[in-house]
């Protein structure tokens, strides 16, 4: 009779399970109970890189590391939550702790590259991935090589890491994107059109490749709107766009007559172009 009493105690949790047929001792239970714990802090960690408030994903992992303070991966959770919450320089601090510890990976060095780009540190993110190895290909890492190169005007340098960074995502809208713009930039108008357009065939929604889209083929005099897929504002903003951008072209007329049609597509009062508009006619 005293047998189904020893087997539901055996099957009362996790730690009396692994104690079935032997002593306990309290630090055996402890250890069992920080396990369980370690995992449902896993389980919270992915909520809050992913869903939660980026402010509120930086004091959890600020009051857990406090506690936890060898954990290199709420070092990187902090870090990566300070990114999100548009506070690069502080997030660089965590990564620069972490890659300096010897318990950081290559992705880690990546992330504290990307900090230092965004903090506008350019020169000493560029020495972090100098220090990764030619093995680590990642789509993150030819991204930051590619911004690099921009940076120091490297055009055929960017090209070539743009394209590997491309090559490695399933989804390359953003870094086409970026791609088109440092060609927009150089002036290679064309060749900035085509990548934008190629951004919007993998997203079509991203309104910021249209817009540079319409940049593109304004600073060609092409003030004719695309035929991709826009919403009835931002058709608007799109005329708007390029009625700025004849203007730039010294093609007033033009530029006057896209105010002009922006104003009128807008669902709601569009205040900028009837502004631009109006110093125009003024």
């Amino acid at each position: 009779m005293r047998h189904p009493v020893t087997v539901a105690l055996c099957l009362g949790g996790m730690v009396l399970l692994s104690a079935c047929g032997r002593g306990t001792s309290d630090a055996e239970v402890q250890k069992a109970l920080k396990d369980v714990n370690v995992i449902d802090e896993s389980n919270l960690s992915d909520i809050m890189l992913t869903v939660g408030d980026p402010n509120e994903a930086v004091t959890y992992f600020t009051n857990t590391l406090q506690q936890n303070p060898d954990r290199p991966d709420l070092k990187r959770g902090l870090a990566k939550s300070l990114v999100r919450a548009n506070r690069p320089a502080e997030a660089a601090k965590v990564w620069a702790t972490l890659v300096n510890s010897g318990q950081g990976t290559n992705d880690d060095r990546v992330g504290y590259a990307d900090a230092l780009i965004r903090a506008n540190e350019w020169s000493q993110a560029e020495a972090q991935l100098n220090l990764i190895p030619p093995t680590h290909e990642t789509y993150e890492r030819y991204r930051l090589e590619a911004m690099v190169a921009d940076s120091k005007k490297q055009w055929k340098k960017a090209d070539s890491f743009y394209e590997i960074a491309a090559g490695l995502t399933t989804k390359p809208a953003s870094v086409l994107n970026n791609w088109g713009f440092s060609k927009l930039t150089r002036g290679e108008y064309a060749g900035a059109e085509k990548l934008f357009l190629e951004a919007l065939t993998h997203d079509p929604t991203m309104f910021t490749a249209k817009n540079n889209l319409v940049l593109a083929r304004g600073a060609q005099r092409k003030y004719d709107l695309p035929v991709v897929q826009m919403t009835q504002k931002e058709r608007a903003e799109l005329l708007y766009t390029l009625g700025l951008a004849a203007v730039k072209q010294g093609d007033v007329k033009a530029g006057r007559n896209l105010l002009q049609d922006a104003v009128e597509t807008h669902p709601q009062y569009f205040e900028a172009a009837a502004r631009s508009l109006a110093a125009l006619e003024g």
